[in-house]
């Protein structure tokens, strides 16, 4: 039921549409190239995703997904949670709890290879995804279902800003981008996401038992991968990619920090409606 087209087309997606994220490309590959080549995993695979808006969380994950499975989002074995579309109500929590529990385990009985994607893990209800964690942990059998071959992908803006200082502080240290390390954001990443009260993941089992395989931070994108951006959207939208206009979208996009103007404040996010006001 899984259809992938290899991992190596995978990573030439990777390297070739996402811009700007080393880091990104590294954890995802050993996340995913682990997922497939292993016939017998102990426990399914979760990561998240974490980084400010347009950085690449979504377009990521839809990715990866496209590659494991035949029809990509369409497919019947993907399973999307928004907490603001399925879980508004902090006060019906209890009753989300129960059908959020229901719903993963029918969906494993009914096929082991199913992928959930949780968006917006900074809007969760704290508490709300614990009920999960049988499912992503190593133990034999959860009411009866082999699930190890899940994957789960938590989406989240939280963290976003500790990175992005993280990675101003790194530059004006004369660091590249591509010198980053995993080691250098972790910390900042767990303080924001781990230990914040308004985040999903407070206090959090899914924390405390370490069930999150791989942390997967999207660096803020510089200039020049805004211009990048421009000319995929350009080609996407078969439209003629006129240096000019490459130039004049990327500039009309808010940099911060206010003096150096280095980092675009919403990524790639806005640059497909913006297209047509230069045109």
């Amino acid at each position: 039921r899984a259809g992938h087209a290899g991992s190596c087309s995978l990573e030439f997606d990777l390297a070739t549409s996402l811009v700007g994220q080393p880091l990104v490309r590294q954890q995802v590959m050993k996340g995913v190239r682990g997922f497939l080549e292993n016939q017998n995993p102990v426990k399914p695979l979760v990561m998240s995703f974490h980084g400010s808006t347009g950085t690449g969380k979504t377009y990521v994950s839809s990715m990866v997904i496209r590659y494991l499975f035949q029809g990509g989002l369409q497919s019947p074995y993907i399973h999307h949670f928004s907490p603001i579309v399925h879980f508004p109500h902090a006060e019906h929590i209890e009753q989300y709890k129960e059908s959020l529990k229901r719903w993963i385990q029918g969906n494993l009985t009914n096929c082991g290879r199913s992928a959930f994607l949780f968006d917006e893990m900074d809007k969760m209800h704290p508490g709300l995804i614990d009920v999960i964690i049988p499912f992503l942990g190593p133990s034999w059998v959860v009411y009866g279902t082999n699930y190890r071959k899940a994957i789960f992908i938590f989406i989240s803006n939280a963290g976003g800003e500790q990175i992005n200082e993280v990675t101003l502080a790194l530059w004006r240290a004369r660091k590249d981008r591509e010198e980053i390390s995993l080691q250098d954001l972790e910390p900042a990443i767990s303080k924001a996401v781990f230990e914040n009260p308004q985040s999903g993941f407070w206090k959090s089992g899914i924390i405390n038992e370490h069930l999150i395989d791989f942390v997967v931070p999207f660096l803020p994108l510089k200039h020049h991968h805004v211009k990048q951006c421009v000319v995929s959207e350009l080609i996407q939208q078969g439209l003629e990619v006129r240096p000019g206009i490459v130039q004049e979208v990327a500039k009309s996009i808010p940099y911060f920090p206010e003096e150096e103007k280095l980092f675009s404040s919403t990524g790639c996010k806005t640059v497909a409606s913006r297209i047509s006001f230069f045109l």
